[in-house]
């Protein structure tokens, strides 16, 4: 087989590094690609916002199955136009992919189909923000609707600081471009866990759990990002809470998709707020999170190809994930500034002998190559993830790992997992 992934950061290069190891897998092709997926997969430029490129690109690779990796070819349509052709391809369609591009639909489907949510009023300019305002008790969560990169939420402490925010998002103020709805939210407390599942539409295969940490400051502070670092591990769900979110939140989410015309097939990512009442949905993704996907991947022992083909076929209800007992953890490397502004271009050394720790695997989410350089080229530049048998294991792996790299000004959180170390004895 040849698969092409498209996309190019780090859960690209953690799912090319997954489909290399398939046997049933040839080669690897990856648009476009970094630096660090060049070591694993033939890469090619596309540009990922054009539909037509991307359908151009596999008329000329004719790939047995494609992956679409980002969020953003999904909103466009990437997986329709491919489907219309016959390339077999997995990702859900535009329609589909709602969940994720709006999160208006998403909260409206929710409240459909009984799936628990924070309360929510779906705002289209700054009065209707100030009426539904009056419902809400400090802190609100502020969301713009479409598309932001991890960066479209706001905590607002204040009524007023929630108007003004909402007023940014309406101007383009706060994210470089105009929204036309807002959502406003009750302020969930609790745990944060991302749910992830497989679907072909009809059945629901669960991934192991993971826990994200946004924040880009030490004890979950400062501004969001697209993800900090994460951990996996087999005590993070009990099988009965595992079983309750299948049932309550997984399941409807899949079966309400296919009874609105629209099944989802692919990743059905559930980001979770382990609250006092139970589980409630803080988002959904269409697709693999960053970096999400890099712990989980290391964890699994079955064949990726064969799960991810089981979700195109239509047959994931015979499929059965096995993965390994233990934990894993990715700590990502950012650039100086991020996420702001920060430089590019800059040498990274340090990374084979990085490499050579035990469990450790490194993935590149923003770097290039500049003749025979590794040089960075994005606001998270590494992932660098780690498997054990214990959380504290990984962890421990990782952050040695990360003390053999070096780029100008590399930045990254020294308390990934933190929470789950302190549930554990030394």
């Amino acid at each position: 087989m040849k698969v092409l992934i498209l996309g190019s950061g780090g859960r690209e290069h953690a799912l090319a590094w997954a489909v290399k190891r398939s046997q049933r897998v040839t080669e690897v092709v990856c648009a476009p690609g970094n630096g660090g997926i060049a070591q694993v997969a033939r890469c090619v430029l596309v540009d990922i916002k054009d539909v037509g490129a991307m359908v151009r690109l596999a008329e000329v690779e004719q790939p047995s199955l494609t992956i679409v990796g980002p969020e953003l070819p999904l909103s466009l349509g990437v997986v329709d136009a491919f489907q219309e052709l016959g390339y077999r391809v997995f990702g859900p369609t535009r329609d589909a992919a709602r969940l994720e591009s709006s999160k208006a639909f998403a909260k409206q489907f929710m409240k459909r189909h009984q799936i628990p949510t924070a309360n929510y009023a779906v705002c289209t300019d700054a009065a209707e923000v100030e009426e539904a305002i009056k419902h809400f008790h400090p802190p609100v969560v502020v969301k713009a609707d479409g598309l932001a990169a991890g960066k479209g939420v706001i905590i607002c402490p204040t009524r007023q600081f929630a108007i003004d925010a909402a007023q940014g998002i309406f101007s383009g103020e706060l994210l470089g471009l105009a929204e036309k709805q807002v959502v406003i939210e009750e302020f969930l407390e609790g745990e944060e866990v991302s749910f992830l599942c497989l679907s072909d539409g009809e059945h629901v295969v669960p991934l192991v759990p993971a826990q994200d940490h946004k924040r880009i400051g030490e004890g979950d502070t400062g501004p969001n990002t697209g993800g900090m670092g994460v951990y996996s591990t087999s005590e993070m769900l009990e099988p009965t809470m595992t079983e309750w979110i299948m049932h309550h939140i997984a399941e409807p989410t899949v079966r309400g998709m296919a009874e609105e015309g629209t099944p989802f097939a692919g990743v059905l990512y559930c980001g979770l707020m382990m609250t006092a009442r139970g589980p409630q949905v803080l988002e959904y993704n269409a697709r693999f999170g960053d970096p999400e996907t890099q712990a989980i991947l290391v964890r699994l022992e079955s064949d990726v190809v064969d799960a991810l083909e089981a979700c195109v076929d239509g047959r994931l209800g015979e499929t059965v994930l096995r993965w390994s007992h233990g934990a894993a953890a990715c700590v990502v490397a950012s650039s100086s500034g991020y996420p702001g502004s920060y430089k590019t271009g800059l040498p990274i050394s340090g990374l084979s002998l990085a490499a050579q720790t035990p469990g450790v695997e490194i993935f590149h989410s923003g770097t290039s190559r500049l003749g025979n350089q590794l040089v960075t080229s994005g606001g998270r530049v590494l992932g660098i993830t780690a498997s054990g048998d214990t959380i504290r294991e990984a962890l421990a792996r990782a952050y040695e790992a990360l003390t053999q790299i070096h780029f100008e000004g590399m930045y990254y959180r020294h308390d990934i997992g933190h929470k789950a170390l302190k549930q554990q004895r030394p």
